[in-house]
């Protein structure tokens, strides 16, 4: 009466007093908030199902929770909660038996719901419940151990006549007696949890070898699930379905069915996909299951809800399996299809109805249409169905009619944790059929978007598109024999990701290295940007866009002129050598990507690697330019080694080879107006047909007057820079060539106007770009590039590293050092790479204080930059002239040397082998561009690949917002595609978090965003454990977060490709980490209870040779 009382009290405060009509005595329930073994469930889920049907009936509700789940949904949801398990981890906490009775004793609780999972079917629990005074909403005491020891399960259905699978009579005690089974009946054979379901602690062995390791991994699970490791064993059905059959009891003995669920679609023996209906199923054999359901429980006199599991094996014959004494987590498809609330009903039988008071009777129970329940996981597919964990950055579920979510943690700011099972949300859908009822479910996965941790959606939307699914039956192995369902559409992502790349730049800065500290622009440029050109490994390297995918757009955007690249002979695009074959595929690729005419050029002018470059560019299909890259001055008799004579003669074998155009490349602007008139007249001399094209900078000054007299002598083409971007160490003024010229024979026919309207836009523009612009540390140009001949890039570089290091009151010294560094080498051409060699030279000249004399003195003690040494071995190629010496000798002394054409002995590139590595880094969408990419420049394209793989294609972004980020409560918009714009507002950026993390929240489309975000700077200060590299090969990284169990290896320990190296336990599950090569264990980083997240390093391997 006490208890009524009290709950009397909790209903008028609700004024809900009319329900006392309903029920002679009322209880309160504690839900202990357990989780379901059976499937992945999500804290809570089934909890606040529980709470719902409380509420709907008038009844107080009580939650308990662990230290781990102060934040969790279920706590809210409930009237009251409290704290169990202190100080014990989350599993143990739920498992804690006294404190749970202590709670519902303390707080007037009348009953507990156990859920589903970890004590649902544990008898003592029942028991403790009712030596307590506390009733158990389930089944009897005696009956949970009846049921819940699947020995005797399978001997009471033996006794009721009820087909088994042939089977252990009583839970093994070792691996022998395994071993005795499997000789009886051979394999395949399968362990099971005597004391448990849902997949935990069940291994199915197929051969001998695999006999222990699978006992000893079920063991641990079942214990680690359970509390009990016992273990049964049964001959394994091979390509059975999985019906079970939905039961409910009442105190006096009536018992009904509700008919079947069709269970097959699982992977790791743990449903994904359940439907009610089963589809095609024979009458007959349903008639069979629910009747021998029905019987097996009116033997033990069953009351409550429970299911009844079966296998039917291809010939239509059924075997039990088990009885599940509690809810299932799929009870929601049986609801759907019968109209029948199953927790509702549970609540109603303990409080002391009879079925037939609530109107349930096997006459009135019907199945009505169709449903299918998907299991929306933290579980990435494409890895095993690993685990994801991580906090919910972005939650939107799918909705509308036909639809039913029952869900608890899936919300924005949830911490998804590997302590349970990684059910997110149950989506149920219903319809007249079951293809009505799919094509609701693809619509509503379709309408989800989870963002922070990975999920099963992708795979669930090709589960629910296969033709099996849809028109014929499944069986459990339907998974592993479609594996087409793991072909999974990459889920874009776009928004979340470019709003972690805005946040890294709010909290760390810019990604790109800004040379000075100078802002970018906060004024836009007055017309449309449009993609222009960059260098290669740039565009990847700091811009973080593909170059091919600029290419195609500028291709599409200006499809009527010739594009032009720059390709250094047979290093391709890059600095160093390849294979032959990979620069004619490099040109044959960049050919069909749009690319017009190929101007061919070696940075010492070395023939042998030009023509190659020639070569490929015109088996591509290309326009030829052959580029003579010049140094020195024509018109200075006393400087003969690159006389006009020299010019002359390499213009002849070029010519020879079959260049289309002919191009002088004065990299350093060393071209006065007389040498330009003499070497272009004798060209223009000698060749009279050939296109001219001459490309200066206008580092002294005189790039104007120096184009004009090229012009005079018979050049064709000039490259100029618009204004606003011209002088110092770029190009000449197009405006002071085009004024120039005009009124005269070399009339360009371009308006001054349009000059200038385009110069004011890239004025503009340039201001964007402030922290690279030269003016930043140079103020004009210099002449003393005549006598220095350093080119106007290299110049502009040299500057702002001089700067950089505080050196910039000695970039005098630096320039003289540079001089000093290229007589040394035996005053080479100077182009990238040769420039670079020499600047490294004379940098570590002056970093030494050594002058030129001394290095000759000290050549054979110095360690020279790596740069200086292969040019000297010959790794670019044969300078004119040949290499110093005794310099050369002196510096390489035994170091082998090359003879001839660097590339000419390296083995032709495997870009099969090439392609099927990056699908295996990167997944499917490699293509052709990106292997070549990766051909030129692998660590490069690496990075790129990780950057986007972050933070996605950040090209949207405008020029400010990709260096600087936004400000504060600014407000901009970013079109992400066509159609589809973002409309964001920067909000806040918060305090330093205990992981070295800080929030940063946006409003996206006028929802909250946030992402967290680590601290560069701070994390340099704090201590975490290091991340396996995807590309070292060596390093065995956790492929899911977990905690590690054992280790099985040792360091100094030889291990063969495919052995265990450890184990790691996560969300009741655990997961054996295999060697991925044979070699010897050099490092481990992990002990037992080592608590790891995903990619943690766990032990390093060298290859065995």
């Amino acid at each position: 009466m006490s208890n009524q009382l009290n709950l009397s009290k909790q209903i008028d405060r609700n004024n809900c007093t009319s329900l006392l009509l309903y029920y002679p005595l009322f209880i309160s329930f504690l839900f202990s908030f357990l989780f379901s073994f059976s499937v992945l469930s999500s804290p809570g889920e089934i909890a606040i199902r529980v709470f719902r049907a409380c509420t709907e009936l008038g009844i107080r509700t009580v939650a308990v929770y662990s230290e781990e789940d102060r934040g969790q949904m279920h706590r809210q949801k409930a009237d009251e909660a409290y704290l169990i398990g202190k100080s014990l981890p989350p599993v143990a906490a739920y498992l804690h038996i006294p404190d749970i009775i202590k709670v519902a004793k303390e707080n007037g609780v009348d009953a507990i719901h156990p859920g589903y999972g970890f004590l649902s079917e544990r008898s003592d629990f029942a028991q403790a419940c009712v030596d307590a005074g506390v009733r158990f909403i389930g089944p009897s005491p005696e009956t949970v151990r009846k049921m819940g020891d699947k020995v005797e399960a399978r001997s009471l259905a033996i006794s009721a006549g009820v087909p088994v699978v042939p089977g252990t009579d009583a839970p093994i005690s070792s691996v022998g007696e395994a071993r005795v089974f499997s000789e009886t009946y051979g394999f395949p054979i399968i362990f099971k949890a005597a004391y448990g379901g849902g997949g935990r602690g069940m291994r199915v062995v197929k051969e001998y070898e695999e006999l222990e390791e699978n006992y000893h991994r079920a063991y641990s699970e079942a214990l680690t699930a359970f509390g009990n490791g016992a273990l049964f064993v049964e001959k394994f059905i091979e390509k059975p379905r999985h019906i079970e059959v939905q039961i409910l009891g009442d105190k006096y003995g009536n018992i009904i069915h509700l008919y079947e669920r069709d269970c097959s679609i699982q992977r790791r023996h743990q449903k994904v996909v359940e439907i009610a209906p089963a589809a095609d199923l024979d009458p007959h054999l349903r008639d069979r299951l629910t009747s021998d359901s029905v019987k097996l429980a009116k033997q033990v006199g069953y009351e409550n809800a429970g299911t009844v599991e079966f296998l039917v094996d291809k010939h239509g014959k059924h075997y039990f399996i088990e009885v599940n004494s509690r809810l299932q987590v799929e009870h929601t498809v049986t609801e759907e299809v019968t109209d029948v609330d199953l927790v509702h009903a549970q609540l109603r039988v303990c409080e002391g109805r009879s079925l037939p008071e609530l109107g349930l009777t096997q006459e009135t129970i019907r199945v009505n249409g169709c449903a299918i329940q998907c299991r929306v996981t933290t579980e990435d597919p494409a890895r095993g169905f690993q685990p994801d964990t991580g906090r919910l950055e972005v939650f939107r579920s799918g909705e509308g009619m036909g639809i039913r979510l029952d869900s608890a943690s899936a919300f924005p700011g949830a911490v998804i944790s590997p302590h349970y099972d990684s059910l997110l949300v149950k989506v149920i859908a219903s319809g007249k059929d079951m293809s009505t009822a799919a094509a609701k479910m693809h619509r509503a996965l379709s309408e989800f978007r989870v963002r922070g941790v990975k999920t099963n959606i992708p795979f669930l939307q090709n589960v629910l598109s296969n033709h099996q699914f849809l028109h014929s039956t499944v069986d459990t192995q339907f998974i592993d024999e479609n594996q087409n369902l793991f072909i999974m559409k990459p889920v874009q992502n776009r928004a979340q990701k470019l709003l972690h790349y805005l946040g890294h730049v709010m909290v760390n800065g810019p990604t790109t290295p800004i040379p000075v500290k100078a802002k970018p622009s906060s004024i836009d440029p007055v017309i449309p940007t449009v993609p222009m050109g960059a260098t290669f490994d740039v565009a990847m390297r700091f811009l973080y866009e593909c170059p091919w995918k600029r290419l195609q757009e500028l291709r599409t955007l200006v499809p009527n002129v010739p594009f032009q690249m720059l390709l250094r002979g047979a290093n391709a695009v890059g600095y160093t050598n390849y294979p032959d074959n990979a620069v004619f595929k490099f040109c044959e690729v960049a050919k069909e990507n749009g690319m017009d005419i190929f101007r061919v050029f070696d940075s010492l002018n070395y023939l042998p690697n030009m023509i190659l470059g020639m070569e490929a560019a015109g088996r591509a299909g290309g326009v030829v330019e052959a580029a003579i890259s010049y140094t020195g001055d024509v018109s200075d008799p006393m400087r003969q080694k690159y006389s006009l004579a020299y010019y002359v003669k390499l213009t002849e074998e070029l010519m020879k080879a079959g260049t289309h155009v002919l191009c002088i490349k004065d990299m350093a602007g060393l071209l006065k107006p007389e040498s330009s008139r003499i070497l272009i007249s004798a060209l223009r001399d000698r060749y009279p047909d050939v296109p001219i094209h001459v490309h200066t900078h206008d580092t002294a000054g005189a790039g104007v007057a120096a184009m004009l007299a090229c012009a005079e002598a018979g050049a064709d083409v000039v490259d100029v820079a618009v204004d606003s971007m011209a002088g110092m160490t770029s190009q000449p003024s197009m405006g002071a060539m085009v004024a120039c010229t005009k009124g005269t024979k070399l009339d360009t026919g371009i308006a001054l106007e349009k000059v200038f309207d385009y110069s004011e836009y890239w004025e503009v523009t340039r201001g964007l770009y402030a922290p690279f612009d030269c003016t930043a540390t140079m103020k004009s140009g210099n002449a003393d590039v005549y006598e220095n001949e350093i080119p106007g890039g290299q110049y502009t570089n040299l500057h702002f590293q001089a700067h950089s290091m505080g050196l910039g009151n000695k970039f005098k010294q630096v320039k003289k050092s540079y001089s000093e560094a290229n007589k040394l080498l035996g005053d080479l051409i100077k182009v990238t790479p040769s420039s670079k060699i020499v600047g490294d030279l004379a940098q570590f000249m002056v970093q030494n204080n050594l002058t030129r004399e001394e290095v000759e003195e000290k050549a054979d003690e110095l360690s020279f930059p790596l740069s200086v040494v292969e040019f000297l071995q010959g790794h670019i190629g044969i300078p004119h002239g040949g290499f110093p010496e005794p310099f050369r000798t002196r510096v390489l002394k035994s170091l082998p040397r090359i003879e001839g054409r660097p590339g000419a002995t390296l083995p032709p590139l495997d870009f099969d082998a090439l392609e099927a590595g990056l699908r295996l880094l990167h997944g499917d969408d490699i293509t052709e561009e990106d292997v070549m990419s990766a051909a030129m420049y692998p660590k490069v394209f690496q990075e790129y690949k990780e950057f986007t793989g972050s933070f996605g294609p950040v090209d949207c972004l405008s020029t400010r917002l990709f260096l600087d980020g936004p400000k504060i409560a600014e407000e901009f918009q970013v079109e992400i595609e066509r159609g589809k714009t973002l409309h964001i507002k920067a909000l806040a950026v918060g305090d330093l978090n205990k992981t070295g993390q800080r929030g940063v929240f946006f409003e996206l489309n006028g929802q909250l965003r946030s992402v967290l975000v680590k601290d560069n700077v701070a994390m340099k200060e704090m201590k975490f454990h290091p991340k396996a590299l995807k590309s070292v090969r060596g390093q065995v990284g956790a492929p899911m977060p977990g905690k590690v169990i054992e280790v099985k290896v040792e360091p100094g320990q030889k291990v063969e490709k495919g052995q265990p190296l450890c184990v790691l336990s996560a969300m009741k599950m655990e997961t054996v980490v295999n060697s991925p090569l044979t070699g010897v264990v050099t490092v481990i980083h992990v002990n037992t209870d080592t608590s790891l997240e995903g990619d943690d390093l766990i032990l390093e391997i060298t290859a065995e040779e």
